[in-house]
């Protein structure tokens, strides 16, 4: 009975420790999202260092990005096209594609795809500096390491991943409609007069709004995670992993709370 005592309170011991480590990390980031919005005031001072961001996650993210985008085209083509066909709707496939391409799979997709290529290397590079006593040395410098790494990687996920998403959007809608025209007969011309029809400045804007939640997230997680970084070379590793997991289930839940709000 005793034992069986001790297992209970073992239990909650650590389940306490474990919600006190998990808002203890939320503040944190919050706090940390604060710094960052106001050290965008010298954003124009530290272009320098704010571009190459934004080129690493929008036009490096290129490739990847076109590659996801046009597969998951395909498929979502592919798969509703089969149910549409017994009712005889396939030129609804246009609406269908397009609509959830920029509603949900655009931005989700997008997301996750810059979770694991940027994400995950904004955490080791900054977690590699922390280690080494870099982020130490910038303070002793008068450096402020919030303005220095994480605001241009705060700046260029938010104004990248709006853009990615726009362009993921357009080439999974044309990807639809190669699968339209090659399994489902349906004219290139058709399948667009449908998304025209169907698909609103609504629909795009609220995939934007996401993509900009998803950003914030993205940079803040990966900075934080990599500023919070202490030991030796072998918790980098750790701390990449923490990061894309955090991200990963972070990008999930606000995308649910989000689409909530929109149905409200």
């Amino acid at each position: 009975m005793k034992k069986k005592t001790k297992k209970v309170d073992r239990f909650f011991v650590l389940l306490g420790q474990r919600l006190l480590d998990f808002f203890q990390s939320a503040g944190e980031m919050l706090l940390l999202l604060v710094e960052a919005i106001l050290w965008c005031k010298v954003v124009f001072r530290n272009l320098d260092k704010v571009l190459p961001q934004m080129g690493k996650i929008g036009a490096d993210s290129l490739p990847i990005a076109s590659l996801t985008a046009i597969f998951v085209g395909f498929v979502l083509a592919l798969q509703t096209g089969v149910a549409l066909q017994q009712f005889g709707q396939e030129e609804d496939l246009g609406a269908i594609v397009s609509i959830g391409m920029a509603r949900e799979l655009g931005p989700v997709l997008t997301a996750i795809l810059v979770i694991g290529r940027i994400g995950a290397a904004i955490t080791a590079e900054i977690a590699t500096m922390s280690v080494s006593e870099e982020i130490d040395a910038l303070r002793t410098l008068s450096i402020n390491p919030v303005r220095y790494l994480v605001m241009p990687r705060f700046l260029a996920c938010i104004t990248m991943l709006p853009i990615l998403v726009i362009y993921v959007d357009f080439i999974g809608t044309l990807g639809g409609a190669a699968v339209a025209k090659a399994y489902f007969k349906v004219p290139f011309l058709a399948y667009f007069d449908n998304v025209a029809d169907y698909l609103t400045f609504e629909d795009m804007a609220k995939g934007l709004v996401k993509s900009v939640v998803f950003g914030v997230i993205i940079s803040i997680v990966s900075c934080h995670k990599g500023l919070t970084t202490t030991g030796g070379p072998g918790e980098v590793g750790l701390a990449t992993t923490n990061s894309v997991v955090i991200s990963f289930v972070s990008v999930y839940v606000f995308n649910y709370f989000v689409t909530r709000l929109w149905l409200e």
